[in-house]
């Protein structure tokens, strides 16, 4: 079954598209976290980072090339950003198709805060 990222990539969902290529397609997250919070997704639908093929070591390098260039584009290479793939449940993954966030325009402090 699709996922709604394969629906946004094929275009049957509409999404703030800043980004797309034959490999990858970037939008604007409807929930961002920072003032830029833009997911990368492959076109190709991979569940996981556990389902990453060694076939798909070009695709995912990709994915970090696009994701330079956005950050670029955003205006957030200089001063920095973040980028994040989460996996599975306990790692925070919502939706299962592989997808990397990119995050920035302002100081996002540390990546997590620790529990007692």
């Amino acid at each position: 079954m699709p996922t709604i990222f394969s629906k946004i990539v094929a275009g049957e969902i509409p999404a703030d598209i800043v980004y797309k290529d034959d490999q990858v397609t970037a939008f604007k997250d409807i929930n961002p976290i920072a003032p830029v919070h833009i997911l990368i997704v492959p076109n190709k639908e991979i569940a996981t980072a556990n389902d990453i093929a060694p076939s798909d070591e070009q695709l995912i390098g990709h994915m970090f090339v696009a994701a330079k260039q956005i950050a670029a584009e955003q205006g957030i290479a200089e001063s920095g950003y973040r980028l994040i793939i989460n996996c599975r449940d306990d790692g925070g993954q919502e939706v299962y198709h592989l997808h990397l966030h990119l995050i920035g325009g302002r100081k996002l402090g540390p990546m997590l805060s620790k529990r007692d």
